[in-house]
Order: structure tokens, then C-alpha cells, then sequence
């Protein structure tokens, strides 16, 4: 295992999974054995990759009633840990002493079946975040140049913080990408800059090609197939494609 990767932020519609997927799909087109992990109750990372159908879900594993390996769906040679809608219950079903360390917990046995992990997370701070951060070694934060994204990456440090006080100290801050982004706008340009500041205080990457809004990205979703296969000469794909590479050179993989 070279890396368990959480896509995080607070704040919904910044592109997690669509993040998720394309890093997860460009992994793998470099030859990559990646599992996706799909911890968000609203599923649309399970739904891109044609994956509704699984007999179990993420949720069946964090609640002992299966071990991980039984629970992978494989769909086209990608393999995925579903969402459940039941996952929107999660702190209130995942309540044991250790709670925390269920993930990490169920990953462990996987660790030589997969170069990476890729995990889509939720828009909140709850049991199933505090999950993927204990289970993760790193942290990527898609967010859009938008005082709420701003906010959003201040709340997550302290539930980052917190983590690696009590689970997980060996977790970094990978990098921060900027997703939906439109150079146009002096605002756009003023907060983008306030973003990549606050990636310098926490030591993390500010990934140097922003993706663009392109619509080439909604239509991929709707074909369930990543950006690269859909609209492989698209302003996203070169853009996501820019960022995987920097991703992997990173950790000297490219």
C-alpha cells in the first residue's frame, strides 16, 4: 500500500467526487491497483461507477457484519466499497468504545491488494469523517475559490488536528486543489490567493492547475465514465491529468 487518500471538505458541491474518481481512474490508467471507498450517504460516487447494485455496502463492513474483502464490488475492473442512504445515520449506529478505528481496522487486512485507497467523504464532520481521517495517511481538499470553501478548509483543520492528537498522528495534509474555477472574476483571483496562503501555513501542495468549470465533466458523470475516457482533449481531463501527475510525482510514483 502506497497511500490511503481522503477527499475531504466540510462544504458540499466543491467536487469530492468528482475529485475521487478522477484521481482514482488516472491511478489506474498508470497501471495502479486502487480501491474507491464511497463513505457519503448521498452516493455519487458509488452511482458514477455503476456500482448500486452491490449486495453490501461500506456501512455492512463498519458495522462488523462483513469483512471488507467480501464486501468490494467490482464493476469494469474498478473496485469499490458502496455507499449506503443508510450511512446518513452513522453516528448513531457506529457508537462502541474504538469507534473511530472501525475503518483503519477493516482496511488493514487489504493493505497488499491495493496501491492506493481513494476515499469520497461527507459534507460533515461526524463519525464517518473522523473514520477516513484515522484510516488515511493523507489528505487532499478540493475547494472552489468562495468564501464558504475558506471556512469549510478552517473547520476540517480542527477536525484534522483533533484526529491526529488522538488516532492517526502520522496524517498530512497532502495538497489543496481548486475545483469549478473561473479566473475571470477579481474575487476569484483575491481568495484564490487567500487559499494558496493557507496551504503554505499548513505545509500542504496548492496542486498549480486549477480544474476549470466545463460542462465535459457533468456529461461524463451522466455516462458514468471518468473524464479521460468521455472528453480525453477537455479543459477538465487535462487539468485532472496535470493534477494526478502532481499527486504521483509527490510521492515519486510518476
Amino acid at each position: 500500500m502506497k497511500e490511503i487518500i481522503s477527499i475531504i471538505n466540510q462544504k458540499g458541491g466543491v467536487g469530492k467526487s468528482t475529485t475521487a474518481h478522477a484521481l482514482g481512474c488516472g491511478m489506474m490508467m498508470h497501471k495502479y491497483r486502487v480501491l474507491f471507498i464511497d463513505l457519503d450517504g448521498q452516493g455519487n460516487l458509488t452511482q458514477t461507477l455503476n456500482a448500486e447494485d452491490a449486495e453490501h455496502s461500506i456501512l455492512d463492513v463498519l458495522l462488523g457484519k462483513i469483512p471488507a474483502r467480501d464486501a468490494i464490488c467490482v464493476v469494469d475492473d474498478k473496485h469499490v466499497l458502496t455507499s449506503s442512504p443508510s450511512l446518513a445515520g452513522a453516528d448513531t449506529l457506529i457508537v462502541e468504545v474504538g469507534k473511530e478505528f472501525r475503518l483503519k481496522e477493516a482496511l488493514e487486512p487489504l493493505y497488499d491488494d491495493y496501491d492506493y485507497v481513494i476515499l469520497d467523504t461527507p459534507p460533515a464532520l461526524g463519525i464517518l469523517t473522523v473514520n477516513a481521517l484515522t484510516a488515511s495517511t493523507s489528505v487532499i481538499i478540493p475547494a472552489q475559490a468562495d468564501i464558504y470553501s475558506l471556512q469549510g478548509i478552517d473547520q476540517l483543520m480542527g477536525t484534522v488536528d483533533t484526529v491526529k492528537r488522538y488516532c492517526n498522528p502520522e496524517l498530512t495534509i497532502k495538497g489543496i486543489l481548486l475545483t469549478r474555477y473561473n479566473p475571470r472574476t477579481v474575487l476569484t483571483r483575491d481568495i484564490t490567493e487567500i487559499i494558496q496562503y493557507k496551504a503554505k501555513e499548513l505545509g500542504a501542495v496548492f496542486y498549480s492547475n486549477p480544474i476549470r468549470e466545463n460542462i465535459s465533466v457533468k456529461e461524463a458523470q451522466v455516462s458514468r465514465t471518468s473524464i479521460f475516457s468521455y472528453a480525453p482533449k477537455s479543459n477538465a481531463a487535462e487539468d485532472y491529468e496535470s493534477f494526478l501527475i502532481e499527486v504521483l510525482e509527490g510521492e515519486g510514483c510518476a
